[in-house]
């Protein structure tokens, strides 16, 4: 599978100049004229940043301080993966009942 970039609502340069993702961010495909979760990235004005890897995670946290204001849950969801097979989760019970 292709590697994902960044694609985002808006942009800033950093100390060296170079573009960094600011706003919404959402997982893209390079070749792709839409994101990982569905959203065109015409419509919605999305700017593609090829040099930036998606390297988010479920556990990231988000500072008012972050240019980065919202990260995509279904683009996330999308990328996590599912289980190997035969590695499948199953529920048990920790506590039951007497």
């Amino acid at each position: 599978m292709a590697r994902a970039t960044v694609a985002a609502s808006g942009e800033r340069r950093d100390a060296d100049g170079i573009r960094v993702p600011a706003g919404e961010v959402h997982a893209w495909l390079a070749g792709q004229n839409q994101t990982v979760c569905g959203v065109p990235l015409f419509r919605a004005r999305l700017l593609v940043f090829p040099h930036v890897p998606w390297e988010y995670r479920d556990t990231d946290t988000l500072n008012p301080g972050d240019d980065v204001r919202h990260v995509c849950p279904r683009c996330l969801a999308a990328l996590r993966g599912r289980p190997r097979r035969g590695r499948r989760r199953t529920w048990t019970r920790t506590s039951p009942r007497p």
